[in-house]
């Protein structure tokens, strides 16, 4: 079962039977395409049987870092172990104990919903008798039980997604990585896939999900943020964001636009968002931001009440990111 989650992030889960409580390590984990460092250095340890979110902008490194630690992708340096194997040496001997979703949909269109999963089975080196059981497992609780005979390809953008899942999971897999997989569909969808996720980590699955969604990110037991191939931020979204507290204010102005003109460019403010009529203001260490937002608006002559607000992962994200541009590090 997944541990629950205390104050400063969930707990580890236990070593059981001397078998090692982390799934991934890498140390100075980097990659190169010519003059371009994709992948910086990257230290990561994920804990088994958790779902741990790879949170960054597109470009950020996060489907190469995945494809590294899968064996798909030789690194330039560094050292990786998963499921206390070698890669890329073992890559071959990990193959048939992960899985691994990406997000553009990889399955046989032509091929019908039963017939997807009875080839991935195949694929898997699974008996027929197994193959049989787990394609009937994974059919009822997938919710494909009147559209086994329906031909992937016309399957909606949900159902494919969950088509997708129950194929890499055929195997029963130790370790799921899944590779922006809910960038195409609704929000229904999304919800639905997450409960999916948990119920595989309540199993004992360990899951490595990449994601732009700060809601997504939220959801997980533990995050890293990458910024142009540096792992700027990791740990447990609450205390990261509890990092952030009194850095954080929400301005209520009748000019909002005015105030975020004053407040853009004031010495020691990170960002400022407007939400609705109310602004969010970001300070970056050792400001005192509310005092420093009232005074720059009142010598702006705008009318304004600033009050402390409660951090969140968004906040985080910007910390870690725009603190990396300046130099800076850690959120």
């Amino acid at each position: 079962m997944v541990a629950p989650e205390s104050e400063s992030g969930p707990e580890r889960v236990p070593v059981r039977d001397g078998v090692d409580d982390v799934a991934i390590r890498a140390r100075g984990l980097s990659k190169r395409f010519g003059a371009l460092k994709a992948v910086d250095a990257v230290d990561l340890t994920v804990p088994r049987a958790h779902v741990y979110g790879f949170l960054g902008p597109n470009g950020s490194g996060k489907s190469t870092t995945i494809r590294m630690l899968c064996g798909l992708l030789t690194p330039s340096a560094g050292d990786i172990e998963v499921l206390g194997l070698r890669v890329p040496d073992e890559a071959d001997a990990l193959r048939l104990r992960i899985g691994y979703m990406t997000q553009k949909f990889s399955l046989f269109e032509d091929l019908s919903v039963r017939e997807n999963l009875e080839f991935m089975a195949a694929v898997y080196g699974l008996s027929r008798q197994a193959s049989r059981a787990r394609v009937e497992a994974l059919i009822e609780r997938y919710h494909f039980g009147d559209r086994q005979p329906q031909l992937a390809g016309t399957l909606s953008g949900g159902q494919k997604q969950r088509l997708a899942l129950a194929a890499a999971v055929i195997h029963e897999p130790e370790l799921l990585f899944l590779d922006e997989p809910t960038s195409a569909v609704d929000p229904e969808s999304r919800r639905d896939f997450w409960e999916k996720l948990f119920e595989l980590a309540d199993d004992g699955t360990t899951l490595l999900v990449s994601t732009h969604y700060m809601d997504e990110a939220e959801r997980c037991h533990r995050i890293a943020i990458l910024d142009r191939g540096v792992l700027v931020a990791d740990g447990a979204p609450g205390a990261l964001a509890a990092d952030l507290r009194g850095r954080t204010v929400e301005v209520q102005a009748a000019r909002p636009r005015r105030a975020h003109q004053v407040l853009a460019d004031l010495p020691g403010v990170l960002s400022v968002a407007q939400i609705g009529n109310s602004l969010r203001v970001l300070a970056r260490p050792g400001a005192d931001v509310e005092i420093a937002v009232g005074d720059a608006l009142r010598h702006a002559g705008v009318d304004a009440a600033v009050t402390a607000s409660t951090p969140d992962l968004e906040d985080v994200f910007v910390a870690a990111t725009r603190g990396h541009e300046r130099g800076e590090h850690g959120v």
